[in-house]
């Protein structure tokens, strides 16, 4: 196994690590949580420029040779759902649609067995063209990031006028039967705020599932300010101004979204709190970088590179154990909140959401 330090302090509220690992195949850690859900990145590129995500000319991309292959990436996801216990994957990037032959790569994934649970957060741009292809290769549901439904608001955070494509992309994705389509939104304040009422409603009147998150210190630019974050208490109130929200009787489990009863029900909205109301220790996630690197957390100081034990000839168990110690080693949360806290060196666009 190969460690890479990423040049940061560490945090705080450190694992129990030092203690033996007990011989399980799946990938526990000291406290007791299991990662089942694996979020892939298959590439670091994008073709927006969200302000809150990196500059406007963009970033220094990986060079081709550093991503995984197909066959390296397909190996990667066959241990983790033989050896691991992966049940769930979800495809990301960057933008996951930019991935040559994601249709094929879908078919790939699904095939294997047991079969996972396989789903993709994208910008939208494109879906309206592929979201039958994707279903038909086996893609069972879909995230699409979208702020807002004002063309104008939307060309001044995307720096792309392309808010068209993205809503023709999410009635496509209902019309494969790519259920649910969840819209993931970002409230910027002085931006975008005004419009979460606006966005539920849009929401409710074409079924799409709306999840607001609120804006986490991941950008590639380091300028996250907890000031300007509409927190999730102010999404609610923001919210509460026009639709009655009562907390949801379904189980949360590990799912990290509040979600609540929109005018009784049935419909819902969910609430991403990553700031202000962790929810690591349900966490049951595990995340895979596009160049082969294994993160316990969005928020690791630290990452595995399996791509250099894949191309350096290590068989199938010494991949997995490689893994399984890396989540054995998980802290017991992101410590955003502590004063210690350091925003990790790899944007969001480069981890994988």
């Amino acid at each position: 196994m190969s460690a890479v330090n990423l040049g940061l302090p560490r945090l705080r509220g450190a694992s129990n690590a030092s203690q033996p690992r007990p011989d399980n195949p799946a990938l526990i850690d000291t406290f007791g949580r299991v990662a089942t859900d694996l979020r892939v990145s298959l590439t670091d590129r994008c073709n927006l420029r969200c302000t809150y995500c990196m500059p406007a000319e963009g970033l220094p991309w990986l060079p081709g040779e550093d991503v995984l292959t197909d066959e390296e990436l397909l190996r990667l996801l066959r241990i983790a759902v033989e050896r691991l216990g992966v049940t769930d994957i979800r495809l990301t990037g960057g933008e996951p649609m930019l991935r040559p032959g994601l249709e094929d790569l879908v078919a790939e994934i699904t095939a294997l067995r047991p079969r996972p649970r396989l789903s993709m957060t994208t910008n939208g741009i494109g879906l309206a063209k592929r979201a039958a292809k994707l279903a038909a290769a086996g893609l069972d549901r879909i995230n699409v990031s979208l702020d807002t439904v004002d063309p104008e608001t939307f060309r001044a955070i995307t720096r792309r006028d392309r808010l068209s494509h993205v809503l023709a992309g999410l009635e496509a994705a209902r019309a494969a039967g790519l259920d649910p389509v969840k819209v993931n939104a970002v409230l910027l304040r002085g931006v975008n705020e005004h419009e979460a009422a606006p966005l539920l409603r849009f929401c409710l009147e074409h079924g799409y599932h709306l999840r607001f998150i609120e804006q986490m210190p991941l950008d590639a630019q380091h300028g996250w300010n907890r000031g300007d974050m509409v927190t999730a208490e102010e999404i609610l109130g923001l919210l509460r101004a026009e639709f009655e929200l009562t907390p949801s009787p379904s189980e949360r489990g590990g799912a990290p979204a509040e979600r609540w009863l929109v005018d009784g029900g049935p419909a819902e909205v969910g609430v991403i709190a990553s700031v202000t109301r962790p929810f690591c220790a349900a966490c049951e996630r595990t995340r895979l970088t596009a160049d082969g690197a294994v993160r316990s957390c969005l928020f690791s100081n630290a990452e595995t590179d399996l791509r250099g034990l894949l191309r350096g000839g290590a068989d199938d168990e010494a991949v997995a154990d490689a893994w399984r110690m890396t989540m054995w080693g998980k802290l017991a949360g992101h410590e955003i909140n502590d004063a210690g806290f350091a925003q990790p060196i790899r944007p969001m666009s480069a981890i994988g959401g």
